[in-house]
């Protein structure tokens, strides 16, 4: 690979938006891919939500609320959509760009900097992760499982949730070898998405679980969508807004040092 001159590393994060510019394009024609990421948490809305809540009326939730169950699940679901967007474009769409396309090696030609790579990828996937937020959200309006007029702060908490799933997993693809390795992406969404708080309280978990669900970042982006949608509202909410932003910043902070070293080997 031809070695760049030195000195070309950004100077800041001002250029990052020419690379949310380039995936603005290129998606033009590929809106359909969108659909995926939020019909999943729509259809378990509607099939455990209402299905199940039919047989499961009401839910007391760890700050004491007793709500219908698809009230409880539907914030829950708004979190997984803001997961799904951000894990879609920050690890199968990166890997392809880094490996495949050689995209990466083309922007560092450039003045542009593996700095502005990562960030630029990462606000990529906050607006799709934000799209997929909003969409559910009017769903869950349509449906009426909306508590409190809080929920109109929802979305825009999507986006811590997709900032800390987004940056993590960007930097987890620089690890990827080959598209089997996605596996392992796979093996840790899934227990995510079921066992982070999303279709039961905190509460009903075995002592020694409750921990380890608590470490989990969708554990706190479910909080935190539970928090605003149902009203209960606290300083404890802003807890987890820190957990999801510290991780997203780590993040980025780490992909953007490993495309450094992968790309200027």
């Amino acid at each position: 690979m031809t070695a760049l001159p030195p000195g070309v590393l950004t100077p800041g994060l001002a250029m990052w938006r020419s690379v949310v510019e380039r995936n603005l394009v290129s998606f033009r024609r590929q809106w359909a891919a969108f659909v995926t990421g939020f019909a999943e948490p729509v259809f378990y809305l509607l099939s455990l939500g209402i299905g199940v809540g039919s047989l499961v009326p009401f839910v007391t939730t760890d700050g004491g609320s007793r709500v219908t169950y698809a009230a409880f699940v539907a914030p829950a679901m708004l979190a997984a959509s803001a997961m799904n967007g951000a894990v879609m474009d920050s690890t199968f769409n990166v890997f392809f760009k880094l490996k495949y396309a050689k995209i990466y090696d083309a922007v560092l030609a450039t003045p542009l900097g593996p700095r502005d790579i990562a960030v630029g990828e990462v606000a990529w996937s906050l607006i799709r992760g934000g799209v997929y937020a909003l969409v559910f959200y009017l769903v869950a309006l349509a449906v009426g499982v909306v508590e409190s007029w809080w929920s109109v702060l929802a979305v825009p908490a999507a986006i811590f949730i997709g900032l800390a799933f987004s940056a993590v997993g960007m930097f987890a693809t620089t690890f990827m070898r080959s598209w089997v390795d996605f596996d392992w992406i796979m093996l840790v969404i899934q227990p995510l998405f079921l066992l982070s708080a999303t279709f039961f309280p905190l509460a009903t978990y075995p002592g020694w679980a409750q921990p380890i669900v608590m470490a989990t970042p969708l554990y706190h982006g479910v909080a935190l969508e539970r928090g605003l949608m149902l009203g209960e509202v606290g300083w404890g909410l802003l807890w987890h807004v820190g957990y999801l932003l510290v991780l997203g910043v780590v993040g980025i902070w780490a992909t953007s040092r490993r495309i450094e070293t992968l790309l200027r080997a």
